[in-house]
């Protein structure tokens, strides 16, 4: 087994969506894995369980706030005190608030990028000393198409996610010695149920059918009218902590259907 196999995952926002999909991409590979997501004690127990027996690793799962960073210090604490020290950490919480930059609710603002660009940054920091220490360490960033692009009514989303890439780019500098890497993945379109409200109601308003409406709704910003699988983002941040990438640092990777070739 490598040693990056031996050293603890950290996902944030990995209780649906994509970061449960990346959770389950590294525990099959046999990462330790730290799940996290503003769920009941109840159920984060349920899903921590479910993945211990499924793959048979140590599994932890913290609810902490990281909208602060005293909450991001609790979940670096809580993921110590379960697992060590994690090896990898991918920061893949997020929130959206769609509005007109002159009608943006300021408390949306602080929300969206604390959650979304200064929990990265908190938790990087806290974590990189012992990642540098032990000469290995993955930190991928789960940015967004609109860390690369615009678009209406997301000003604090496209802020946060264009902030992202660049604290991806100053991590990779200041570790490019240390055995640590740090790349940003940008999603486009991926499949998961919040783009599902979407497509039913395009559907519904032209009288078209659901195949229909999902093509002309990803259509309308990507060439390739498809959706990314949450999957393929799992497979390729596996693929980030292999031994194929460790020269791989300080990019922003697009998985957007040509959205941003255009």
């Amino acid at each position: 087994m490598q040693r990056n196999q031996l050293q603890p995952a950290l996902i944030t926002g990995s209780t649906s969506g994509i970061g449960l999909a990346i959770a389950h991409a590294v525990a099959d590979a046999g990462y330790p894995v730290m799940l996290h997501g503003l769920q009941s004690p109840a159920e984060g127990e349920s899903l921590r369980q479910a993945f211990s027996d499924r793959y048979g690793i140590n599994c932890g799962f913290s609810d902490a706030d990281i909208s602060s960073e005293a909450g991001c210090a609790q979940l670096v604490a809580e993921t110590r005190e379960a697992l060590g020290n994690p090896g990898l950490l991918v920061n893949n919480a997020g929130v959206q608030f769609t509005a007109p930059a002159h009608e943006f609710p300021g408390e949306q603002w602080q929300r969206v990028i604390s959650i979304n660009l200064s929990a990265a940054f908190y938790l990087s920091r806290d974590l990189l000393p012992a990642m540098r220490a032990s000469q290995w360490g993955r930190i991928i960033n789960i940015s967004s198409v609109h860390g690369l692009v615009a678009s209406e009514h997301k000003a604090a989303y496209c802020a946060a996610k264009h902030g992202l890439v660049g604290l991806t780019k100053v991590l990779a500098l200041e570790n490019a010695d240390c055995g640590v890497t740090a790349n940003a993945i940008c999603p486009g379109w991926v499949e998961t149920p919040l783009i599902q409200p979407q497509i039913e109601s395009i559907a519904q308003e032209q009288g078209i059918d659901l195949d229909a409406a999902r093509a002309q709704l990803i259509g309308a910003k990507q060439p390739m009218t498809r959706a990314t699988s949450p999957e393929a983002i799992g497979a390729l941040v596996l693929y980030l902590c292999g031994d194929f990438a460790s020269t791989i640092t300080g990019t922003a990777m697009p998985v957007d259907g040509g959205w941003t070739a255009q």
